[in-house]
């Protein structure tokens, strides 16, 4: 059975990822990813990625995530085009504010008095 994350972005808009383990192998195309931490069944987004290469690109801040947020999870959405994916990166990030993504230009000082990201909604 495949567990599905659907998180919701600043929009409003909902975005449906997927656990990397059950994307396996991992798939060499454009996708978006995060990076979380789970307290009593509620994710914490650490990171917000997108990338060309799935991949390629997936690991490369894993290890801080993990030693330094306490990530214990990636989560990734396919998603061939460019422009959707920096899309949808910036509409998770706006929202979220996941401390591995600097905050969006409009929303910095709002970050710097809040602090922490937001939890996400999850469907098992």
């Amino acid at each position: 059975m495949t567990r599905q994350f659907d998180i919701t972005g600043q929009s409003g808009a909902q975005y449906r990822y997927k656990a990397l383990e059950e994307l396996q192998p991992v798939s060499p195309g454009g996708a978006n990813y995060l990076f979380v931490s789970w307290s009593d069944g509620v994710a914490k987004i650490i990171h917000a990625g997108e990338t060309d290469s799935l991949h390629r690109a997936v690991f490369d801040t894993w290890e801080d995530a993990r030693a330094e947020h306490g990530a214990t999870h990636i989560l990734a959405r396919l998603n061939i085009t460019g422009a959707v994916r920096r899309a949808e990166q910036a509409d998770i990030v706006a929202k979220h504010r996941p401390p591995m993504n600097p905050a969006p230009p409009a929303t910095k000082a709002k970050a710097a008095k809040a602090g922490d990201s937001q939890p996400v909604d999850s469907t098992p």
